[in-house]
């Protein structure tokens, strides 16, 4: 009995079937875990400074709070309001789709839970009428063009033990004194720990008019709806100084890489 060989031809189509099968698996077992257990984020802004830097790229459980249409490639709605519910702590650091767009992801603070009264007052943080205490650790300088910025550093601890540092350039500015803020049932309220430059549940909703121009709604205040939620910042795996070195200046990454905050756990 005579065994015809396969041509080179249909090798070669074989081969790249293989290919294009192994390309299509790696790419659904990513979308996967980005779903279920791990998103990458990073950090373009200073509101979380100093647990957070410009250039931090970091994972975030998506597993923790449950999930959501929020937990899903871009926010398909197969998923109705949010299971496998865990409520979040106080004192987590999550990310969420900002209210009103519910597409941007911002990273904040959890400070208040549903049903919490929250005011800020000269600086200090209360909770349900009790001061939050805070104890100086230290000043933090930031430097732009010659020109230079002092602030303090204060360790701050929560009612339930939690404690994390926060920046303070004075206890006088705009979101330094607030009203009194009561967090609906299913909401929480946020807080940048760069308490001076955070756009978060103290300040107004920031929307957009018909020319595309930022405006204030008249409401103070804003809170996450629980479905908003995307999950837990857990560590840091990469870090950059994106004044010291752009993508496109390779001879000064060596500078520009934070090696220390490789893998620093977020709390």
């Amino acid at each position: 009995m005579k065994v015809l060989n396969s041509t080179p031809a249909r090798r070669k189509a074989s081969s790249l079937a293989d290919n294009i099968k192994t390309f299509v698996y790696a790419i659904l077992i990513a979308l996967a875990i980005r779903t279920v257990a791990f998103e990458p984020f990073n950090i373009p802004s200073g509101s979380m400074i100093p647990t957070l830097l410009v250039g931090d790229y970091l994972f975030v459980s998506k597993y923790s709070y449950g999930y959501s249409r929020y937990s899903l490639p871009l926010g398909l709605p197969l998923i109705p309001g949010r299971i496998l519910v865990t409520p979040p702590k106080r004192g987590d650091v999550a990310v969420f789709k900002y209210p009103p767009d519910k597409k941007t992801d911002y990273i904040k603070r959890i400070i208040g839970l549903p049903g919490d009264r929250i005011q800020v007052t000269n600086g200090i943080l209360y909770i349900n009428g009790q001061s939050v205490p805070r104890m100086r650790i230290g000043d933090y300088v930031k430097g732009n063009n010659g020109h230079y910025m002092k602030g303090t550093l204060y360790r701050e601890t929560l009612p339930n033990g939690r404690s994390y540092t926060v920046l303070e350039y004075s206890d006088n500015g705009p979101a330094d004194n607030t009203p009194e803020f009561l967090v609906p049932a299913g909401n929480y309220f946020v807080m940048g720990d760069n308490r001076d430059d955070s756009l978060d549940s103290r300040t107004r909703l920031m929307l957009r008019d018909f020319s595309g121009a930022p405006r204030d709604r008249d409401q103070l205040g804003w809170y996450v709806p629980a479905e908003n939620l995307v999950g837990r910042a857990e560590f840091i795996f990469f870090s950059h100084d994106p004044s010291t070195a752009g993508w496109l200046e390779p001879w000064k990454w060596p500078q520009a890489i934070r090696w220390s905050r490789f893998f620093m756990a977020i709390h």
